[in-house]
């Protein structure tokens, strides 16, 4: 009988040693967004739907920085979302930035299409040109709602 409670607690040191070394590894791969060459902008969206602290900003689908804050403006009651990106990316002032969904059941990212303007922005400059979030709920709730708008249409035709 001691032998086993000796064992269980052993096991239970273990898988107290695992979980608090997965904690310290998840903890590292959070970015704080404090990367001293890197700069931040700003984009307002009318809906951020799941974007989260941490998600990526990406171009061309390649990651090239994170979202830092997302917040709401109470002003315009606009979502405002903080960027920080790699020093290296320089992003056209006329750039459109949106939220887009890693497949059907994935996360949010920031997507940034370049534009053709050959000024950039710089640390503190606003993203003008955004588009928020697709709920894919309501997309499909509306396509189940035509089918069957269309089909009973037809029917008494």
């Amino acid at each position: 009988m001691r032998g086993g409670a000796i064992l269980e607690t052993v096991l239970g040191l273990i898988v107290l040693l695992a979980a608090g070394a997965f904690f310290l590894y998840a903890q590292g791969q959070v970015d704080d967004g404090s990367g001293a060459d890197g700069y931040k902008l700003t984009a307002r969206f009318s809906s951020v739907g799941d974007l989260t602290r941490g998600a990526d900003v990406r171009v061309a689908g390649v990651p090239v920085g994170t979202v830092t804050a997302v917040r709401l403006d109470q002003e315009t009651y606009f979502a405002e979302a903080e960027l920080e990106l790699s020093g290296a990316i320089e992003i056209p002032t006329d750039s459109t930035a949106k939220i887009a969904t890693a497949g059907l059941l994935g996360g949010s990212f920031v997507e940034i299409e370049p534009g053709g303007d050959m000024d950039v922005l710089s640390e503190g400059d606003e993203i003008s040109y955004t588009q928020g979030a697709v709920d894919m709920f309501d997309l499909i709730g509306q396509a189940v709602m035509n089918r069957g708008s269309s089909s009973s249409e037809s029917e008494g035709s």
